[in-house]
């Protein structure tokens, strides 16, 4: 009967540690967890011929961009500090023709690269706006979509002319070309009158 109570309590004690996990951000949840997976004990892999063990920067998420005809430096800097910081892959979604949009991307390759990042690039069409909410409805993997705020859907942000709630996810309204990412204000859609500097 002791054994039954342990296990009962384990339970318990397993479903209340994962709902007190609902209220807490992803920062929080990672912190959590790597405590958690320092306290497994390691096993250490011998010197025959099996493969070696694999590293995975990415989480399964994704920061989706909107790319238009130009793209600044500032905001790809912007945009591969915080996949890399977030651990998340980057979809890049335009309407612009695919050679024109890799041409723009392809000064940033290394950096990508560098970061660990896997880039995809979703080519769209019909109405912008329309077309973005309805490619990033269906996909919860995307955590937030990136805009320039000089850019067509940026600008309608700021203005007031967009509904807030357009878009499926958040919406990320970036300052570019004013300084280094790291004094970008930054404008979210629930918040569009709100600023903080980048960390």
């Amino acid at each position: 009967m002791k054994k039954l109570t342990d296990t009962l309590k384990q339970m318990l004690n397993a479903l209340a540690y994962a709902d007190a996990g609902e209220y807490l951000t992803s920062r929080e949840k990672a912190e959590v967890l790597s405590q958690i997976s320092d306290q497994i004990t390691k096993v250490p892999v011998s010197q025959s011929n099996e493969a070696p063990e694999i590293t995975i920067n990415s989480t399964g998420r994704r920061i989706a961009l909107y790319l238009g005809s130009e793209l600044p430096a500032e905001m790809m800097s912007y945009v591969i500090q915080t996949c890399a910081n977030m651990r998340h892959d980057l979809t890049v979604l335009t309407f612009e023709p695919e050679n024109m949009a890799r041409s723009l991307l392809q000064p940033h390759d290394s950096d990508l690269s560098a970061a660990g990042i896997d880039m995809q690039l979703v080519q769209l069409s019909g109405d912008p706006i329309s077309g973005l909410a309805r490619y990033l409805k269906g996909r919860p993997e995307i955590a937030f979509l990136a805009c320039k705020e000089n850019g067509y859907l940026g600008r309608s942000y700021l203005k007031g002319t967009q509904a807030g709630n357009i878009m499926p996810i958040p919406v990320v309204v970036v300052a570019a070309g004013k300084g280094s990412p790291e004094s970008q204000v930054v404008y979210t859609t629930e918040e569009k009158a709100d600023s903080a500097n980048i960390a």
